[in-house]
């Protein structure tokens, strides 16, 4: 305690000399990293217990490991919640680390300083770390993602989880050409977003599943921007309606469910012969429920897909060969970030809050 009082004593003086001189809160962030790096120590978000989120996590002041000849340091720039950090602080996620746990599982940072050993990297550049809800980190060369430092923030903070999942998606389950056509439910996601995006430079054309809401026009109108071709809600789905929709444009190939439930089966009788349903999410928390007809008549395929697998299986170059393809469509103007709210850290319960509300359509960035 009284170590942890000495440490929050002197990181106040330190505000107060920063404020003094005018500084705003991002460059006190960044100051208190390097001196707080120095003594070996950074503040992070932990949870010693699963739990609701704002219950069971905190701003605690832990240890730096030691670099190695092999190690990296970064300072984290900036970092989003998603859903499955939500679930996994709250003890529903599959897969769970071991606790106490440093949230977060997705952001940015910038390297401060690197180990005798380590050729392909230096200080300054952006790489893509894991643990990220927190100021500073170290570890292994070969356990973070380079990415250039050309393109935006907030697109390098969201680029490991949700555009990895949709590119995947679109790619390996269905040989797709110009002029087929993709359906998803959770169009608003972030992995949704991506989608409409990377489809469009696939040329392909998207009918994008969202719920109903009071700014339904306002959401429609954003996804078509990005470059969404059809945006229509849960109801509309299940309407005879939609039988008129396919005589413009083809009967998909391909459906993203990440929400589970009776939206994954109607996406299901719309799909093409042959063509193949890929469960990504479960927001619902309903089981996929499949016709017996669907299956036998119409020969569909269903199939799951988790990122964090494939990149276990697939492993560091090929997953730095989809980044670089991934920052190519970035750079070329065909890739955005999600529609983000940018929450200074040490706001991280608002930020929280936010991404716990119903019909939140805007991803919490955490900014260091």
């Amino acid at each position: 305690m009284a170590l942890r009082g000495a440490w929050t004593q002197g990181r106040g003086l330190l505000l107060l000399r920063l404020q003094a001189r005018g500084c705003q809160r991002g460059q006190w962030t960044r100051a208190l990293a390097t001196s707080a790096g120095a003594r070996g120590r950074c503040e992070a978000l932990v949870y010693r217990k699963h739990g609701e989120p704002l219950d069971v996590i905190h701003l605690e002041n832990v240890k730096l490991s030691q670099l190695g000849d092999f190690d990296i340091r970064i300072q984290m720039l900036a970092a989003p919640i998603n859903p499955s950090d939500i679930n996994m602080m709250q003890g529903t996620y599959p897969i769970l680390p071991d606790l106490p746990a440093i949230g977060g599982n997705e952001g940015v940072g910038r390297i401060l300083e690197v180990g005798s050993k380590v050729t392909n990297m230096k200080p300054g550049d952006w790489v893509i770390p894991s643990g990220t809800w927190r100021i500073e980190a170290v570890g292994n060369m070969n356990t973070f993602i380079k990415v250039p430092k050309v393109i935006p923030l907030l697109c390098a903070a969201t680029l490991s989880v949700n555009p990895c999942t949709a590119y995947r998606m679109l790619y390996d389950f269905e040989s797709l050409k110009p002029g087929d056509s993709v359906i998803q439910n959770a169009a608003n996601s972030g992995v949704g977003q991506a989608t409409i995006q990377i489809a469009k430079a696939m040329s392909l054309k998207t009918i994008n599943v969202i719920r109903d809401r009071p700014d339904i026009q306002e959401l429609s109108d954003r996804l078509k921007a990005m470059g969404a071709d059809y945006v229509i809600t849960e109801e509309a789905l299940r309407k005879p309606e939609m039988k008129e929709l396919f005589k413009v444009v083809p009967r998909p190939r391909l459906a993203l469910n990440g929400v589970g439930g009776k939206s994954a089966t109607e996406m299901l009788r719309h799909l093409e012969k042959g063509g193949t349903i890929v469960t990504y999410g479960g927001m619902a928390k309903k089981p996929v429920t499949v016709p017996v007809s669907t299956l036998i008549f119409k020969d569909v395929k269903i199939r799951g897909f988790w990122v964090t697998q494939w990149k276990r299986e697939h492993g560091q170059d090929l997953l730095q060969e989809m980044i670089s393809q991934l920052c190519g469509f970035i750079q070329e103007g065909k890739l955005e970030a999600p529609i983000c709210t940018e929450v200074q850290f040490q706001d991280y319960q608002t930020a929280l809050k936010a991404t716990t509300t119903p019909y939140t359509s805007s991803k919490q960035i955490l900014i260091m």
